[in-house]
């Protein structure tokens, strides 16, 4: 089953190379699912947890608590309560989305805005682990979403101071490393403090990377990435777009493309990268994948997001036989959308409409622009995040 609910509609034109562009990065959103991840690399075999090359005696343990955070957070709580099954003994789960699960609660928060919701479920995790022991194990899943999710404001600092800065971060083009920044001075949890919390127990913190570089004090704002090590607490990296980006490139490789990973750490202002991106031009049969994570400075009061932009802004400078694909990983581009495809059909389509590339770009409403030329690829929230994931295509025809 195809993660891309409106593939037959993004196909009915120029369709062998839209095909191909959905087909490589459907592979790279599947090498990322966070239930398939999470089976792949942990497994209970006699009485022993083993998390990716790292062993856990169970009965060494009175409590095996799970906590998880993040746009992940849902997905993985499933993943975890098979894997653990009665040895389980409590567990929370904060995402933007939840459903009923056998032994973890799960409570939805917002995002990217922190909100009462959240703080709420904050206090419920922090009641959770009050009064573990050294013979307690607390499971933690951190994913990117959750600087927004988990969230407890310090003393003397109300939820709009965060809201406020955040927004005005955010509007700036600030990156994931100035915006984290900010969000650890104002928290009780961020910046290694829930690790703190939950000492004396055994800390083991399954993250997902949604960060350019992998930095794990920046994921979701590192809850549980102490200053000074601590033998007690283990971080373990489970999965980032690179995992997303090989599975890619074979899938592109088996479809005929030369191809190449260009970038696994894309940054700067969608707009301009957009354009830069759509100029080059590559040799027939090519694919060039790139995963990072782009900037918008917002303009004007319209919707969008920063993958959507980026493929807007390279709409018109897109050669005519290759096409520049943008997505969120997470399927939610800041809206309900994942991201787009810019290929000369679309523009055409777009003028055709009367649909004025520039005049979108200018109220920084890119959504709106692809939902009128019905170019938006359409996934729902996929609870994965690694970033966002950018090909470059082009089919055997024209340069």
């Amino acid at each position: 089953m195809s993660l891309i609910q409106n593939k037959d509609e993004l196909t009915k034109e120029n369709s062998e190379l839209r095909r191909d562009a959905l087909a490589i990065l459907e592979a790279g959103l599947k090498a990322v699912d966070t239930k398939k991840v999470l089976r792949q690399k942990i497994m209970v075999k006699s009485g022993v947890l083993h998390i990716n090359g790292t062993s856990f005696n169970l009965q060494s343990f009175n409590k095996i608590i799970f906590v998880g955070i993040g746009k992940c957070a849902f997905d993985g709580a499933k993943a975890i309560e098979d894997i653990l099954g009665d040895k389980l003994t409590a567990g929370i789960a904060l995402d933007v989305k939840a459903g009923e699960l056998k032994r973890i609660k799960t409570f939805v928060g917002t995002h990217p805005y922190p909100s009462e919701k959240n703080i709420l479920a904050t206090k419920e995790i922090l009641e959770m682990v009050k009064g573990v022991t050294e013979r307690d194990l607390v499971l933690v899943l951190i994913s990117g979403g959750g600087s927004a999710l988990f969230e407890l404001p310090i003393p003397g600092v109300d939820l709009n101071t965060i809201i406020e800065a955040t927004k005005e971060l955010t509007a700036k083009g600030a990156d994931i490393y100035e915006l984290n920044k900010v969000r650890k001075n104002l928290s009780q949890v961020k910046g290694g403090k829930f690790a703190e919390i939950c000492s004396p127990a055994e800390v083991v913190s399954l993250i997902f990377s949604d960060v350019l570089g992998n930095d794990i004090s920046v994921i979701a704002s590192g809850p549980t990435v102490l200053d000074t090590p601590n033998a007690r607490v283990k971080n373990i990296l489970m999965v980032s777009n690179r995992d997303a980006l090989l599975a890619m490139q074979q899938r592109a490789k088996n479809l005929g493309y030369d191809t190449k990973i260009e970038s696994e750490s894309l940054s700067g202002n969608a707009t301009k990268v957009g354009e830069e991106l759509a100029r080059r031009r590559l040799e027939p049969k090519t694919c060039f994948l790139f995963g990072g994570e782009t900037t918008v400075h917002k303009q004007g009061d319209g919707t969008g997001g920063r993958n959507q932009e980026l493929a807007l802004a390279g709409l018109s400078l897109v050669p005519e036989g290759s096409l520049l694909l943008a997505a969120a990983s997470d399927g939610w581009d800041n809206t309900d959308t994942a991201g787009a495809i810019a290929d000369k059909n679309f523009y055409e389509k777009s003028k055709a409409l009367g649909l004025e590339v520039n005049d979108f770009l200018r109220r920084s409403d890119s959504y709106n622009f692809w939902k009128g030329v019905e170019g938006a690829i359409c996934t729902g929230r996929l609870g994965s995040n690694v970033s966002d994931l950018i090909i470059m295509l082009s089919g055997n025809g024209k340069k």
